[in-house]
């Protein structure tokens, strides 16, 4: 039995499809794209550089509001914990998903108070 068809959430943080501006850095590369998902001690994106798994990355996150002064970043360390191909396109792109590892405790409500008011706006 699926979790979509009971409508329970297993995950111990909620996640919204959303896609937000990040940067990925390495001492290797720089990559800006964008979520295709996020959760408070998460992310998946698109990149067009294959990252293997276990990749130790930093990222910043751009958490947009309504007015650009009030545009949150947030910092954080992650890893790299899945890459898969993505065929959809001519050109190679990876789905990557990245486990904020390291990320403080106030970077964590900035995305969870984000989250749960999209998710208002998504219900009203």
């Amino acid at each position: 039995m699926s979790q979509e068809k009971h409508g329970i959430e297993k995950r111990r943080y909620p996640r919204i499809n959303k896609n937000l501006p990040i940067k990925i850095k390495h001492r290797d590369f720089d990559i800006v794209t964008e979520t295709k998902n996020i959760s408070c001690i998460g992310a998946y994106c698109r990149t067009d550089k294959y990252i293997p798994p276990f990749t130790k990355i930093k990222a910043t996150l751009l958490l947009p509001a309504k007015t650009k002064t009030a545009n949150r970043y947030v910092n954080c360390e992650g890893t790299v914990v899945r890459t898969e191909k993505d065929d959809s396109s001519p050109e190679p792109h990876y789905n990557i998903a990245i486990y904020f590892n390291q990320i403080s405790k106030t970077s964590i409500l900035k995305i969870d108070h984000f989250i749960k008011n999209h998710l208002i706006f998504i219900q009203t």
